[in-house]
Order: structure tokens, then sequence, then C-alpha cells
């Protein structure tokens, strides 16, 4: 015996572009070397006090911010620089103080669509999430959420 079910054409239209839609999206290899060019120039440049590629590297409105917690009232704070900071930062040399063999800097690309990405950079003593378009032919650092690593527990004794 055999049973014959019919599917509306409608359904099957809808399941093949469902399928389409969530298909992840793909980058070129120019784009994605030029998104992890885009992000050494960010991490290269603050290791390095090159604000030049810094700011390359850099929207002109960039936001980078870390949520902290006040120790007073142990609430949060949303604490936040603009691009122009960040690259007075990094002319002063404030990432410089790490030495070469702490500048870890892991470029993880998470994704990519279009002309937008989103990029991890697991540094020194800090993880950076970065949210990245591309700007007039170039990709540009937008956004960055950043967190600092936990600081390691002494590896003296206890007394």
């Amino acid at each position: 015996m055999c049973i014959l079910i019919r599917i509306p054409a409608a359904f099957i239209v809808v399941a093949m572009f469902a399928s389409i839609a969530a298909a992840p999206a793909q980058s070129s290899p120019q784009s994605t070397k030029e998104i992890r060019q885009t992000a050494l120039d960010y991490i290269e440049g603050w290791y390095e006090g090159d604000g030049a590629r810094m700011e390359r590297a850099l929207h002109p409105e960039l936001a980078k911010r870390m949520v902290s917690t006040d120790p007073k009232t142990g609430r949060s704070v949303l604490d936040q620089m603009g691009a122009m900071t960040l690259v007075l930062n990094t002319r002063k040399g404030s990432g410089t103080r790490f030495p070469k063999s702490q500048q870890h800097k892991e470029i993880t690309i998470l994704d990519v669509y279009e002309n937008a990405a989103c990029v991890k950079i697991d540094a020194a003593t800090w993880v950076d999430y970065l949210e990245m378009a591309k700007w007039n032919g170039q990709w540009k650092i937008i956004n960055v959420l950043w967190e600092l690593k936990p600081v390691p527990a002494s590896s003296e004794p206890k007394q």
C-alpha cells in the first residue's frame, strides 16, 4: 500500500529559502586578509606605540567600551573612550610597557557578512571584541568591547 502525501508548493519554496538564509556567510580570501590586517594594525600599533597604524585601523567615531564594577557600590560602570583618545594613548606609548614576550595577539575572525565583521583578539592581559565595517573600501574598527583577563593567583605557597 502506498500513501501519497501532498505538500503544498508554497511550503517547499519557503523551506528552500529558509535553508539558504541559514547558511553561514562566506568572506573572500581578500576580505579575510584585509580584516586580519586591520586587527594587526590595531594590536601591533598599540604594542609598538605607533599612533599612525592605530589611527589607520579605526573609524573616527569608534567607541571602545568595557564594563567594570564600582568597588564602592558593586554596581556596573561603563568605561569608554573614543578613537582620538585611543590614538593619543597609543602615541604616548601606553602599550609599549608590555615586553615582546608578553605581546600576545591571537586573532580570530568570528564572523563576516557582506560589509560587517566580528573579530576577537586575545591580547596580553585582556580580550578585545572588534566590530568592523567596510568603510569607503577599507575595513575599519567601529566598536570595541573589551574585558580584562583575571589576574592569576600567586604561585607562592600559602603559609
